[in-house]
């Protein structure tokens, strides 16, 4: 059974993976032009320098497939569905201190 989860999960991993990199590569190519995206491309995979790949799944989420901008920032950065009620807990804290 943990076998079966294990590969699940890293199945689900991979295709939102994939889903980034053609948001990013969408969104750059919509924005900027073919070239740009990819170069953004080559640069996210071999190079690991993610950030085009994710401003342009951002864009690419938004712009180009018609999503909302914060369903659009949380399929770019789902980190930051961690992140925020973090800052705000801590903030709070401070305040309420």
């Amino acid at each position: 059974m943990n076998a079966v989860l294990g590969i699940a999960g890293f199945l689900a991993f991979l295709t939102f993976g994939i889903a980034q990199l053609v948001a990013g590569f969408v969104g750059i190519e919509h924005g900027m032009g073919a070239g740009w995206a990819w170069g953004a491309l080559i640069a996210a995979l071999m190079f690991r320098f993610t950030l085009p790949i994710t401003i342009g799944s951002f864009f690419g989420a938004m712009n180009v497939w018609g999503w909302h901008w914060a369903l659009a920032a949380l399929f770019a950065a789902p980190g930051l569905a961690f992140v925020i009620p973090g800052v705000l807990a801590s903030t709070f804290a401070l305040v309420k201190r």
